[in-house]
Formats: structure tokens, sequence, C-alpha cells
């Protein structure tokens, strides 16, 4: 072994590149939890009901649907900041611009008197959010090379844990002891360690520049955008489409997560309803529970080296259907802090396994031909069933009772498996391998 190969290898985490995906993950995080298990709290503090909490998940609707203005922001350049800045630092810092006034402007509104106006701010930070994310991931392919690729994948992954921990957790800390309003200002404060970070990099200089002249004159090439679009969007949809049992598939995208995220989107509301203060739920829901879905995606890879990817698809199933249950045991505990961790603990660690598993899928699912269009579409399929099919889960939780409610939600776990058995029925050409060892 060599050793000295090993350590010069650990230096590429000093990488100025690799530093900045970090710090850009970061910022890329933040937002997250603003729009999510933070906001649910303080609107249930603030006697916002349960249907109305469960429908504010669908402010994240964004999230799912950036794929749709992507190449907008892909290729058009900025008027102004983009010869100020260049094509992607400009339409970074305008979407850090635009978040950092969305955050500070939820944080104004008052949900107890005009909830329709913190809908409307929380969407905005969701939008802009997502908008900055379609930025990062392009910024941060351009500036790495081979050799700083995966350390890269790697930073922006932690920052963005980071991030989510700070409007978690750090978030109900500061909530404790401050205003709601001066603590989304702080958290839209955090934002400029993206806005600094991206004023002291430099523009990638692996992609051609576009100037404001060049995109207008491209009215010239409308057949190529028409091309363009038929290779990018169609042919990829329509061969998926080709596929033998897509719509199973397609169903099976929709519903292996359902009961998980159904319970998910509740469980915050369900913490502050049984009496726990914001320090427990910051304590053990966001910290504990983060350090619980780091061991549970650690734990999901092993098991899919170990078992291979369909058997480990059936077990994280079965556990997150039980981890739901958990949370109807919660339910008749009450208060009790030992049997929270228990139920974050065992929700977090097979929510981490079943994420593990499921991206593997729906990247199983991809023609190498088509692999990142195929993915982004599956994957803001799922994302977008998830939100929508999960908004309901107030108003079961208010007229069914916590209890009933998660008792629900491990049924809506069922179909899921259902499918599952379908499309890995020994000879069923939905199984990947099966397609490939008979072609059509």
């Amino acid at each position: 072994m060599n050793i000295s190969r090993w350590i010069e290898a650990i230096a590429i985490y000093r990488d100025p590149r690799v530093l900045t995906i970090l710090f850009l993950g970061f910022s890329s995080g933040l937002p997250l939890a603003l729009t999510g298990t933070t906001l649910s709290l303080w609107l249930r503090e603030e006697g916002i009901t349960l249907t109305s909490i469960g429908l504010f998940a669908n402010v994240a609707t964004p999230y799912a649907l950036k794929f749709l203005w992507a190449p907008l922001i892909d290729k058009m350049p900025l008027p102004i900041f983009g010869k100020l800045l260049g094509r992607r630092r400009s339409w970074m810092i305008l979407t850090q611009i635009c978040l950092i006034l969305s955050i500070i402007g939820l944080g104004t509104t008052n949900p107890a008197t005009n909830i329709e106006m913190t809908a409307l701010f929380a969407f905005l930070v969701a939008f802009s959010s997502a908008s900055q994310d379609i930025v990062i991931d392009a910024y941060r392919v351009e500036i790495c090379d081979e050799k700083s690729l995966a350390a890269g994948a790697a930073a922006i992954v932690f920052g963005y844990r980071i991030g989510m921990l700070i409007s978690g957790a750090g978030a109900l800390y500061l909530a404790t002891s401050v205003s709601w309003n001066l603590t989304f200002s702080v958290m839209a404060a955090f934002i400029l360690v993206g806005v600094v970070t991206i004023l002291l990099s430099k523009e990638p200089e692996n992609h051609t520049p576009l100037t404001t002249a060049t995109f207008d004159a491209n009215k010239s090439k409308f057949q190529a955008y028409l091309d363009w679009t038929h290779e990018a969007v169609i042919k990829p949809l329509t061969e998926f489409m080709a596929r033998p049992g897509w719509i199973p598939i397609l169903l099976f995208v929709m519903f292996y997560k359902f009961g998980d995220s159904l319970a998910g989107v509740m469980s915050t509301p369900f913490f502050y309803d049984l009496g726990f203060t914001k320090i427990d739920i910051a304590n053990v829901s966001k910290v504990y529970g983060t350090a619980a879905t780091f061991v549970g995606l650690a734990l999901g890879g092993w098991l899919m080296a170990a078992t291979g990817l369909y058997k480990t698809l059936w077990i994280c199933g079965f556990l997150q259907l039980f981890s739901n249950l958990m949370f109807a045991i919660q339910a008749l505990a009450g208060n009790d802090i030992a049997v929270l961790s228990l139920t974050v603990g065992i929700e977090n660690l097979a929510g981490g396994m079943g994420t593990a598993a499921f991206v593997a899928y729906l990247s199983s699912l991809c023609n190498i031909s088509y692999t990142a269009t195929q993915y982004a579409l599956l994957s803001s399929f799922m994302a977008t069933a998830r939100i929508w099919f999960s908004s309901p889960g107030g108003w079961l939780a208010e007229n069914l009772g916590w209890i009933e409610f998660f008792l629900i939600t491990t049924v809506a776990a069922v179909p899921g498996l259902l499918l599952l058995w379908w499309l890995t029925r020994t000879g069923n050409r939905t199984r990947p391998e099966e397609a490939e060892s008979n072609p059509a």
C-alpha cells in the first residue's frame, strides 16, 4: 500500500474548487427546512390547523419542477450582471439576492392573520432556492476536473446537510429565545455565505460564454432548437414509454415512499402537539435524526452490495412501513423523550436506507444514452407525487386523530410493496437485468 498516495489523495479536499462547492452546498441546503419542518412548527405555534399545514407541503413544488426552467437559466445571459460577473456567477448572485429577500419577507408575515401572504413568500423561497440549485449544479460540474469531481460531489452533500441542520435545529434553537421574525432574518443572513463564496470565485472557463446578442440572434436557428428538444426531451421519454410495464414502474416510483412521506410531512406538528419543546425537537428530530439518516444511507449501500438491489428494496420497504407504526406507538406513549428517540432513530434509519436503495433503482431504469434526462424526469416525477400526495396528511390527522392517522400512513406503504412484488416477479421484463438478457 502506497501510504503517501493516500495522503496525497486526501489533499484534494483542500482544493479551492472543492471548498467553494462546500460553501455553495451550504447555501443550497439552508432554505429547505425554512419551507418545510421549521415553517410547519411555526405555523402550529400560531394555531394554524393541521389541514392548512399539510397543504403547505405544496410550496415545495418548484424543487420537483425545476427542470422546466433549467434550460432558460442554463442558456440565457443576464443583461447587466452577466457582463460584470459572467453567466454562471450572475445567475447565482441573482438567485441568492432573491433568496435573502424572500426569506426575510417570509419572516415578516403573520400566519395567524394572513396565511396567504405566508404561503406566497414560502413559495418564493422555494422557487428561488430551486433556481439556485440549477446554477450550483452546473457551476460544480464546470469547475471540476476528473480528479476533483468525486470530492466535489461529496463536498456539496456535506455542505447541503450542514445547511439543513442550521435551518432546522439551528433555527429552532434560535426561536426559543428570539422572535420568528428575527430567526428568519438570521437565516437569510446565512445566505451571504454563498454570496461571498461566489464573489470570491471565478467564472468557469470550460464553457462557451453567451452574449445577449448571440441569444437574440438564435431566432434564425429555430429548427436547431426543435432538434435539440426532440433529442433531449422527446426521445428519452418515448424510449422509456416503449418499455414493457412502464406504467407500473411509474406507479412504483410514485408509491414506494408514499407512506414514509405522508407521515414525515406531519411529524414536526405531531411532536409539538405531544408537548415536546423546540429544543427537544431540535436535539432529537434534527441533530440525532440527521445522524441516523447518514447511518441509514451507509447501511443501504452496504445492504445492496451484500444482497442485491431488489432484496434491499423489499427490506427497506418493510422497515419504512414499521417506522410509521412507531409514530402510532409514540402517540400512545405521549411526551416520552426515550420513545421519541426510538421513533426518530428508526424513522430516519429506515428512510436513509430506503433512499439509498430507491436512488439506485431510479438509476438502474435509465438508458445509458439518456441518463441525465431520464433520471431528472423520474426523480422529478417521484418528488412531485410525494409533495402533492402528502399534502392531505394534515386533513387526515385533524379529522381522525394521530393514532389513526399514522395507522393509515402504515397502510399507505402497502401499495408500493404490492407494486414491488409485481415488478420483481421472476421473468418479469420490467426487471432491468431481465430486459437486457431478453432483448426484444
